[in-house]
């Protein structure tokens, strides 16, 4: 009876597919937006209220400028294409912090932050815009709801490997339980991690071309960051793709990204 509960949930997972904006791709998703909102709201308030805000007034009106003039094209852009109800989950807000961290991100319902370390490799608007396109992707592609289910499968995954072999050897069950640990972290959950930052990448390009960018802009500030990531883990073992790999899929992706782009 265990078996068939079990199998019966997973298959169930299998039906609540999505669809990713001008890529197409097929995903995943088991948790509904709001439950989503909710923990991202309060976890972005708690990082808001423990990380001090930039004083430096020219680079903070910057992020909050570029990254209104990409939300608002990017709203437009759904609007226009009958997802209005994804844009009234939004409630963008876009924060300087002052850390000398090289990152930046963007929760779900767009609460977007960039740490003043990375300033110094976007360089100017174009730079940061390519950024913010970027992190903005991953929240319209609703990536973080796409792990939070991924995870799921993983651990009902794992309970029913544990029913199955419950007649082993408890030797036999340690065994399988590692191997299965190490198989969805190196062959499911990191390489969808890669999968969400390309796609990112992609969304990004579209976005920022769409704000007025130049999307070519992106291969330059990818190299600048190359430069200053010397000793980042092999790709394999990573949840982003090494940056040799980004550029060159970036320069593939940039014909697309010109159509959309207007001087």
């Amino acid at each position: 009876m265990k078996k068939i509960v079990l199998f019966l949930v997973f298959t169930g997972f299998l039906v609540s597919c999505s669809t990713v904006l001008l890529t197409g791709r097929k995903q995943l998703l088991l948790v509904s937006d709001s439950e989503v909102l909710s923990s991202s709201f309060q976890s972005y308030k708690q990082f808001i209220d423990s990380v001090p805000a930039s004083k430096d007034k020219v680079n903070t009106a910057l992020v909050k400028n570029v990254g209104k003039k990409i939300s608002t094209v990017v709203e437009a852009y759904l609007n226009a294409n009958g997802m209005s109800a994804d844009v009234a989950t939004y409630a963008w807000e876009f924060n300087l912090v002052k850390d000398t961290t090289m990152n930046a991100f963007c929760m779900p319902g767009g609460k977007v932050v960039v740490f003043e370390g990375i300033l110094p490799v976007t360089q100017n608007e174009v730079g940061l815009a390519v950024v913010l396109g970027h992190e903005i992707a991953h929240a319209v592609a609703k990536h973080s709801n796409e792990r939070m289910s991924q995870q799921m499968i993983v651990q009902y995954g794992s309970s029913l490997t544990d029913v199955l072999l419950a007649n082993k050897s408890a030797a036999t069950r340690s065994t399988i339980s590692t191997l299965y640990g190490i198989g969805s972290q190196y062959g499911v959950m990191l390489p969808y991690s890669r999968k969400h930052e390309y796609e990112a990448d992609r969304l990004g390009l579209i976005f920022l071309a769409m704000a007025g960018y130049n999307p070519n802009e992106a291969i330059t500030f990818w190299e600048r960051m190359s430069a200053k990531s010397a000793g980042a883990p092999i790709e394999f073992m990573s949840t982003h793709p090494s940056d040799a790999n980004r550029i060159a899929k970036l320069k593939e992706l940039l014909p697309e990204a010109m159509q959309y782009y207007k001087k």
